[in-house]
């Protein structure tokens, strides 16, 4: 009996050391601190990343707008039948270029007829039915080829300007044949949409006394073009400002090859080439 005691004593003493050891994978095993938050980024760095993530949102989104600002356009140069009908094509015309910020004056007045910047208008023009118009200013507006014809039946204009206009294009020069008979003055400088191709329907244009085609983005070689607008237009005076006349660098290199072949004498293998060089204009 007392041995049984004696080894009862022992384990109650042995169980707090058990106990200890039993804890101490516990103890040692506690929760680590959190590790520390990244570094911010700067502000720019966020906003790539946010639209990176929401690229197609925003893809979407532009999309969208560029559908409402062609839709804009397109309203605002529809054709003005309703005008047309009930107060005659002058009147329609009229009414059309005052509702897209543009001026015009008509034939045998004085006075021009303008928007202000915010689009308003005097409506003394319906005053002068079935008057004709002669000037037309359309500059930085956005003219198209679909709202010219709602100047078709001018066949009194005599000046057009749309300089600065984004919507003018080739077809909107190609469509200008309709006043042949009377154009004088056209004015497409700064149309970013004009190519060279878009530049030879004006070869209709034969009472055309003068062109302002200065700075046009998408025109290449201007001088060679300028040359060919002068045999098809003699009559007309050409005003070409804004391009780099100097001569490429191929160009230099054939004029030096050119130079070389002329000191060294006339080949019989080379009698037969031409060469076309480029002139300078200002």
């Amino acid at each position: 009996m007392s041995a049984h005691l004696m080894s009862l004593h022992r384990c109650c003493q042995r169980s707090p050391l058990l106990l200890l050891v039993a804890r101490r994978p516990w103890s040692s095993s506690s929760v680590s601190p959190p590790p520390p938050p990244p570094p911010l980024l700067p502000l720019h760095k966020r906003l790539l990343l946010f639209l990176t993530q929401q690229y197609y949102d925003v893809e979407m989104l532009l999309s969208f707008g560029s559908q409402l600002k062609r839709r804009g356009i397109q309203k605002k140069n529809v054709h003005y039948g309703y005008t047309h009908k009930f107060y005659g094509s002058d009147i329609a015309a009229a009414y059309y270029i005052l509702s897209i910020k543009g001026g015009f004056r008509y034939v045998g007045q004085s006075d021009w007829f303008r928007a202000d910047l915010r689009g308003k208008f005097k409506w003394d023009f319906l005053n002068y039915k079935n008057t004709p118009l002669e000037e037309v200013d359309m500059s930085h507006t956005v003219i198209n080829y679909t709202g010219l014809g709602n100047l078709k039946e001018q066949q009194s204009l005599k000046t057009l300007s749309v300089r600065g206009c984004p919507e003018v294009d080739d077809w909107f020069l190609a469509r200008l044949h309709m006043f042949q008979d009377s154009l004088e003055e056209l004015d497409i400088s700064h149309c970013p949409r004009i190519t060279t191709g878009g530049l030879a329907a004006l070869r209709n244009l034969k009472g055309l006394r003068r062109l302002d085609m200065s700075s046009l983005p998408g025109m290449s070689s201007p001088g060679l073009v300028v040359i060919l607008l002068e045999e098809m237009l003699p009559q007309c005076q050409i005003t070409a400002t804004g391009y780099d006349h100097s001569l490429s660098q191929e160009e230099e290199e054939e004029e030096e090859e050119t130079k070389k072949e002329q000191m060294q004498g006339p080949n019989p293998a080379w009698s037969t080439r031409y060469r076309v060089k480029s002139s300078t204009f200002d």
